[in-house]
C-alpha cells in the first residue's frame, strides 16, 4: 500500500489492518510517535492526518489512501524546529518526555485549526493527551506561547 508520510510516498508491505503506528515504527523507522496505551487515550501515538490529530495505533493503514500523514519527523522542513517545539522547550514543558511527540502534534492541529484559542478551549482539546508528570499548567503555557508566535 502506498503511503503519503512527511510528504513522501512510501510503500508498506504491511497488511491493510495493520496500525499506523507499527507501520511508522517498525517499518519506516519513523520512532517519534511512541506507543503509550495502545486504545487511543493517551495521545502518544498522536499524528497528523490530513492535518487533523489522529491515533496512529488505533488507524488501520487501509483508512490512510491519499492522505497526508504527518509525524513529530515531518514538522522539521527547515533545518529548524517548528514553533511549537521551539515554544514547548522555551517554556520548559517536558520533564520524561515520553508524550511530548504526541502533545507537540496534538498541538500542531489545535492551532492550524484554531490559531488564538482561549485556556478553556486549549484545556479541551488537549484533553484526550495524558502527561504522566503531570506538567499540563506549563503545556497550557507552551500552547499560548505558540500561539502569540503565530
Amino acid at each position: 500500500m502506498e503511503l503519503q508520510i512527511n510528504e513522501k510516498k512510501r510503500t508498506s508491505q504491511a497488511l491493510p489492518e495493520t496500525r499506523l503506528l507499527w507501520v511508522l515504527r517498525d517499518e519506516f523507522d519513523l520512532t517519534g510517535t511512541k506507543y503509550g496505551c495502545g486504545e487511543g487515550q493517551c495521545g502518544a501515538c498522536t499524528v497528523l492526518v490530513d492535518g487533523k490529530a489522529t491515533r496512529s495505533c488505533q488507524t488501520p493503514i487501509s483508512s490512510l489512501a491519499g492522505k497526508e500523514i504527518t509525524t513529530i519527523e515531518g514538522l522539521n522542513k527547515t533545518g529548524k524546529l517548528h514553533p511549537v517545539q521551539e515554544a514547548y522547550l522555551k517554556v520548559d514543558v517536558f520533564q520524561c518526555g515520553y508524550c511530548a511527540s504526541g502533545m507537540v502534534m496534538s498541538t500542531v492541529a489545535l492551532l492550524k485549526s484554531n490559531p488564538q484559542p482561549s485556556e478553556e478551549q486549549i484545556i479541551d482539546f488537549m484533553n484526550g493527551n495524558v502527561c504522566r508528570c503531570g506538567t499540563y499548567p506549563r503545556i497550557v503555557k507552551a500552547i499560548q506561547e505558540a500561539a502569540s508566535q503565530a
